[in-house]
C-alpha cells in the first residue's frame, strides 16, 4: 500500500464537496433540536399545569405537542443518519483510491441514501411547523372566541 502525495491531494478533493455536505447536515441538526427543546419545555408547563388541576384546556395543546415531539424525533434521526451515510462516502473515497478497489457503487448508494435521509428529515421539519403555525392559528382563535 504505498500512497502517493498526489494520490493523497486527489483523494482531499473528491472528499472536500461531502465535507462541506456534512457541515450543513450538521448545522441542519441544530434547527429540529432546538424546536425539540422548545416543545418539551412547553410541555413540561403544559403537565405542571395539569398537575395542579387546570385541566382540560391544556390537553389538546399537548396532544398537538407530542405529535410535533414525534416528527422533531424522526427529522433528528433522519439527519443523523444523514451525516453518518455521509462520513461513509468520505471513508470510501479514501479507501477506493487507497486500496485500489473500485467502490463506486455503494459510494453513490451511500450517498443517494444521505440525501433520501436529508429529504426525509427536511419533510418532518416542514410537517413539524406547518403543525405548530396551524395550532397557534386555532389557540388564538379560540381565545378570541371567548
Amino acid at each position: 500500500m504505498n500512497i502517493q502525495i498526489g494520490d493523497i491531494g486527489h483523494i482531499i478533493q473528491l472528499a472536500i464537496a461531502p465535507v462541506f455536505l456534512l457541515t450543513g447536515v450538521g448545522t441542519n441538526l441544530m434547527v429540529p433540536t432546538n424546536r425539540l427543546a422548545r416543545i418539551i419545555d412547553r410541555s413540561r408547563v403544559l403537565e405542571d399545569r395539569l398537575d395542579i388541576g387546570y385541566g382540560d384546556p391544556y390537553l389538546d395543546e399537548l396532544e398537538t405537542l407530542y405529535r410535533r415531539t414525534h416528527l422533531m424525533n424522526y427529522a433528528i434521526a433522519l439527519s443523523t443518519a444523514c451525516g453518518l451515510l455521509i462520513c461513509l462516502v468520505i471513508a470510501m473515497l479514501f479507501l477506493d483510491d487507497t486500496l485500489k478497489q473500485a467502490r463506486d457503487e455503494y459510494i453513490a448508494g451511500f450517498f443517494v441514501f444521505a440525501m433520501l435521509a436529508l429529504i426525509g428529515s427536511f419533510i418532518n421539519l416542514l410537517r413539524e411547523i406547518s403543525i405548530a403555525s396551524n395550532s397557534r392559528r386555532t389557540r388564538r382563535h379560540v381565545r378570541n372566541t371567548h
